[in-house]
């Protein structure tokens, strides 16, 4: 197969692509990272250096001439940033790669949404992919759900290509530049000590980045499967967040820190003194009302669609997934040192 990857540079989309290059598909991998690129094209991919925020309609269709599907991973994950970056970043270039897609002719159009679209500060179980937030909690989560809602509207104009939304939820694996890094980074500023609500004790769902491309092959390759449909993706094991820091921080990488117990209230009250600075500084801030509320409440997704529909079973357990990815961020001191 030929599989167009967008974000291939790092996150869910390297690991997509690196995938597929073992499986022996044809990739066109792309990206704004050059030395990641060339990485990648020593590896065997087409590396296309474009900013899709900026790509015109031609532009992407030429990227999605001949090919069989679409992996689009490219997103704007960051907790901090502008309502109009993404919009444009998450919003915009989804609706007009979509468009793009469908009038070229593919196949096939995985795009990777996220369970943000569910949280409203308040403990959830078993959420099914039909709940929505009254109230996004921010940003990203919006303009998430708008690109959902475009992708379902080029669905209804491109019956011919299958439109595939993936909410997959606290993705952790090799090359990581999103959750992981800015962990080490609260860590490190406070000399070992992760300062969590509950002492990390909320129960969530979370996802080795492999298994969600095993997500997104069987998107592809399946033949009956509802056209624009969504589905929850995780590891189908729920699990205290302490614990998988402890598994994979403390355990296989060695490294020494503690988990302090604070109060939700005042981190919660921490985070949006930090979020007003930022607004005069320009700089992300350390924490963020969604970080830290995303840490404080339970939430775990129903899988009964994705088991049922997609046919998906996680390949890798979260214990197999912690020790690959201790393993990566070993041969990467990158990671470990920032």
């Amino acid at each position: 197969m030929k599989i167009v990857v967008t974000g291939a540079a790092s996150g869910l989309g390297r690991n997509a692509t690196e995938w597929l290059l073992a499986k022996g598909h044809q990739v066109i991998a792309t990206g704004r990272d050059l030395y990641q690129g060339k990485v990648l094209a020593q590896s065997g991919a087409e590396f296309r250096f474009i900013d899709l925020d900026f790509a015109t309609q031609a532009e992407c269709l030429s990227l999605l001439e001949g090919c069989d599907a679409v992996w689009h991973c490219a997103a704007k994950s960051s907790p901090w940033g502008s309502e109009s970056a993404f919009m444009l970043t998450n919003t915009q270039v989804t609706d007009r790669l979509a468009a793009a897609a469908g009038l070229a002719g593919v196949p096939r159009f995985v795009h990777i949404s996220t369970p943000a679209i569910y949280f409203d500060f308040t403990h959830r179980s078993d959420i099914d992919e039909s709940f929505r937030a009254r109230r996004f909690a921010n940003h990203y989560a919006k303009s998430k759900f708008l690109a959902e809602g475009y992708i379902r509207q080029r669905q209804q104009q491109f019956p011919r290509t299958r439109f595939t939304i993936l909410r997959p939820r606290g993705l952790f694996g090799p090359h990581d530049r999103v959750i992981l890094p800015r962990v080490l980074q609260q860590i490190r500023q406070q000399k070992g000590v992760l300062r969590l609500p509950r002492g990390g004790d909320a129960l969530l769902d979370l996802t080795f980045t492999l298994n969600v491309v095993e997500a997104m092959w069987l998107a592809t390759v399946q033949e009956i499967l509802p056209a624009g449909a969504a589905y929850n993706i995780s590891n189908h094991q729920p699990q205290p967040l302490n614990l998988m820091l402890n598994q994979l921080l403390g355990e296989q990488l060695g490294i020494d820190f503690m988990i302090k117990p604070v109060a939700y209230p005042a981190l919660y009250s921490l985070a949006a003194g930090m979020e007003t600075l930022a607004l005069f500084t320009r700089k992300e801030p350390m924490l963020t009302r969604y970080s830290v509320g995303a840490v404080n409440y339970d939430m775990t997704l129903s899988q009964t669609r994705a088991v049922t529909e997609l046919k998906y079973q996680p390949v890798y357990s979260l214990a197999e997934g912690i020790a690959l990815t201790a393993n990566a961020m070993r041969k990467n001191r990158g990671s470990l040192n920032g």
